[in-house]
């Protein structure tokens, strides 16, 4: 589905990606996990097209995304939804209104349709009633619940998820992961998680990527990350990694 390919990106001096190599299974979650600062949103934006690698490539379904015009950049992003860390809600809008957004401005739907939509979004993901509130008066959980409705709305086959869990409470945290596992399963999309949830992300992901020093340093089901024998990989699961270990990756 997508692939990414000995991809290396700085920003000026700062080198954040350094030849990653990462392939996305179709139709399930991956997460990618490691310590803050090692690049994973900027992975994140290389998979949707907002940042272009200064090396490497990408490519969904086989195609390479490097390069593409504007025009047919947007038409790769049509199949992707990204849901943000902080929902990334319009304050001065509605929740109905921050909902329907994308299918007014995407589409020729009736506002009956849009409306009938909207709703049917927002019982998807567990909400009722909120159609007239404002993201200030939403709790943190509810304002993460509206920006996957939104997401789910064009029905996308790609949903990348940027550490969509933080600064939540442990159990509306469970909640969330377990809306992002339900949604899943029913609309069979394929999902990229960054998350720092350790361990909560392993009862969550189908794949688990560890990002470091700007590469992925291992890549495995659930299980296989947590009994990895790589020192790095142990350290950060069980929280001891507290500065860099020299294990060729630099």
């Amino acid at each position: 589905m997508i692939r990414l390919e000995n991809l290396h990106k700085s920003f000026g001096s700062q080198k954040v990606l350094n030849g990653l190599d990462l392939d996305v299974p179709k139709g399930a979650i991956t997460a990618v996990i490691g310590p803050s600062g090692e690049g994973k949103s900027v992975m994140l934006k290389h998979m949707i097209g907002l940042l272009s690698p200064d090396t490497g490539d990408v490519l969904v379904d086989g195609s390479s995304i490097a390069g593409l015009t504007r025009y047919q950049m947007n038409r790769v992003r049509q199949r992707f939804a990204m849901v943000f860390q902080n929902a990334a809600l319009f304050d001065s809008m509605t929740v109905f209104e921050n909902v329907a957004f994308p299918l007014e401005e995407k589409t020729g739907l009736s506002k009956a349709e849009i409306a009938s939509r909207v709703e049917t979004a927002l019982l998807e993901v567990g909400l009722k009633n909120v159609n007239h509130k404002y993201p200030d008066e939403l709790s943190g959980g509810m304002k993460k619940r509206v920006g996957l409705a939104r997401a789910l709305l064009l029905e996308p086959e790609i949903v990348l998820f940027d550490e969509p869990t933080t600064g939540l409470d442990p159990v509306i945290r469970r909640a969330i992961h377990e809306l992002i596992m339900q949604t899943q399963r029913k609309f069979g999309f394929t999902a990229v998680i960054v998350s720092h949830d350790i361990p909560d992300i392993f009862d969550v992901a189908d794949h688990v990527a560890m990002l470091y020093h700007g590469r992925i340093l291992q890549f495995g089901t659930p299980d296989e990350i947590r009994n990895s024998e790589n020192p790095v990989v142990r350290q950060f699961i069980s929280g001891s990694l507290d500065g860099p270990i020299n294990i060729g990756v630099a």
